[in-house]
């Protein structure tokens, strides 16, 4: 990729990712290897707006906290605002790391990105 990450374990993550030569993760990878100021960041309200219940939903970024969800939803990010992760258990769901979500799901199966 282009661009050199300061974060350590986001350089690591997008290796990572790339290794596995699978599409989903692939596409993960370019997104998570923007610039700062051109990665994805995604409200509740929007993830409420497009998730189905029991739904696994891929952030390549940053969750945040504004608006509510409303759906028992899983939602792997590289990372989440406090409120954001409050407000996702309060609701029955889970949120978790994109590098976990690769573990327990590495072919990427049944699992919806939005950005």
């Amino acid at each position: 990729m282009k661009h050199e990450k300061d974060n350590q374990l986001l350089r690591s993550l997008i290796g990572d990712l790339l290794k596995t030569e699978k599409p989903l993760w692939i596409k993960v990878a370019y997104e998570l290897s923007k610039p700062r100021r051109k990665r994805i960041e995604v409200n509740l309200s929007k993830i409420d707006a497009f998730a189905n219940d029991d739904e696994t939903i891929l952030v390549p970024g940053k969750v945040l906290g504004s608006g509510n969800v409303s759906k028992k939803v899983t939602v792997a990010a590289f990372s989440f605002s406090e409120s954001a992760k409050q407000l996702i258990s309060m609701a029955g769901g889970k949120a978790m790391t994109i590098e976990s979500l690769r573990k327990t799901n590495p072919e990427g199966k049944g699992v919806t990105i939005i950005k």
